[in-house]
């Protein structure tokens, strides 16, 4: 199942040319255009999912393991320190094109901040409001 009007499904199957690091039946994994830092990529389904929300139990168990994999191949022939698994959901969450996909990006000792927040203050009582609000979805 694929969307004919979005681009990474497009890429993911082949149709836009990428610079492909992994590719299986499931998943083509490339470099972004647009870099966080030098390696940054992306890991395509192949099957479309608007976001992390929409994706089956089967491709979810594989996105992970994959992002490891691609990471330490990152850590050992790029010789960054680490790397981050981003996954964005939702306009507000930074995503901007509406085909799940995860970063892979690349952490470099000294580089620059990427993916921080300052840590906000809270209380016991505001904790537990919010966990009884969430509960309610669940």
């Amino acid at each position: 199942m694929t969307d004919d009007n979005c681009i990474f499904c497009k890429i993911a199957g082949g149709e836009i040319p990428s610079t492909t690091l992994y590719e299986d039946n499931e998943f083509r994994v490339i470099l972004d255009l647009g870099p966080a830092s030098r390696g940054h990529a992306l890991i395509l389904p192949k099957k479309h999912f608007a976001d992390v929300c929409q994706l089956d139990g089967a491709t979810a168990a594989k996105v992970l393991p994959l992002g490891a994999k691609i990471g330490a191949a990152m850590k050992e022939t790029l010789g960054c320190a680490g790397f981050n698994l981003v996954q964005n959901n939702g306009k507000a969450a930074g995503q901007t094109v509406f085909h799940f996909h995860m970063h892979v990006i690349p952490r470099y000792e000294d580089g620059p901040s990427i993916v921080s927040w300052i840590p906000g203050e809270t209380t016991s009582e505001e904790l537990a409001e919010v966990a009884e609000t969430i509960k309610k979805g669940l």
